[in-house]
């Protein structure tokens, strides 16, 4: 099913509402079943830069697989860049942050310390809702496909996989010729492998 725009700003708003329902109980043992999802895939890199993100609007919150990645791997999260896309900068547990125009935190680094998606081992990335084939609809505002367009070569790019609750798979999506493809979607409950 191919989605027409007001049929994806419904669904946006649905799921975030379903999503935003969701207990702490429930949101907390989710994130600790997610980490070992993450850490089980097949490719999960032992070293190297790994990106997550900032979790808001009630997305599945990554601190659980951040605090037990391996030594050797370096947690990165996304900043904004004026050209519309996304960079990544190493970040740990107090260092300084800052709010970008969308009042999400990013690591207040200088420019020259920022990684380009190619650095990356592993990209987890949020997202609105996705299909068992790894389809993915996100916020809208096209980052991520942005800043993977130049990175689709599989074989040259980084492991990248979608984090969501269960709640948030739908039937079918029919991904537009810009849309990056993902490589898995976790959630609480299931990993989804990209065919």
């Amino acid at each position: 099913m191919t989605l027409a725009t007001d049929d994806l700003r419904r669904l946006r708003r649905d799921i975030r509402a379903r999503r935003a329902a969701l207990s702490p109980a429930h949101r907390i043992a989710a994130a600790q079943q997610v980490a070992a999802r993450l850490f089980a895939l097949p490719g999960a890199p032992d070293h190297g830069y790994v990106a997550g993100y900032w979790a808001v609007d009630g997305e599945m919150p990554l601190l659980a697989w951040q605090t037990q990645l391996p030594a050797a791997c370096i947690y990165c999260l996304p900043v904004l860049s004026d050209d519309g896309r996304l960079r990544f900068a190493p970040w740990r547990s107090g260092d300084p942050l800052v709010q970008n125009r969308f009042g999400i935190p990013e690591p207040d680094v200088a420019p020259s310390s920022l990684l380009e998606p190619d650095a990356l081992s592993m990209v987890a990335m949020p997202l609105v809702a996705f299909d068992s084939a790894c389809n993915r609809v996100g916020m809208g505002g096209g980052w991520y496909d942005r800043s993977l367009a130049g990175v689709r070569d599989r074989a040259q790019r980084p492991l990248l996989v979608g984090v969501a609750y269960e709640l948030q798979r739908v039937d079918n999506l029919t991904p537009a010729e810009w849309d990056i493809p993902l490589d898995a979607v976790c959630t609480e409950s299931d990993t989804y492998i990209a065919a």
